[in-house]
């Protein structure tokens, strides 16, 4: 496994991650969970099956939905310092 292997892992775990603390901070609503659990689920199971060459596409794809829950859960982007 190499960094792109890794990368795609810290994506998922992240977005799990990000999803569970919306919810539980009460920043995403059921609702909003449910349609990104749907985009997750389009993503990773769709893309594949579109060509062979999109499943390269699945980790660009989820750290997208990363990047807006982040902007949704925490009302903007996060600070590094």
């Amino acid at each position: 496994m190499g960094s792109q292997g890794i990368a795609a892992w810290i994506a998922q775990i992240a977005f799990w991650i990000l999803l569970v603390l919306g919810v539980s901070y009460g920043e995403l609503s059921k609702k909003w969970a449910t349609i990104f659990v749907g985009l997750w689920l389009v993503g990773y199971l769709g893309l594949p099956g579109l060509a062979w060459w999109a499943s390269s596409l699945v980790t660009p794809y989820v750290a997208i939905l990363d990047i807006v829950l982040v902007f949704m859960v925490f009302k903007g982007d996060v600070r590094l310092n």
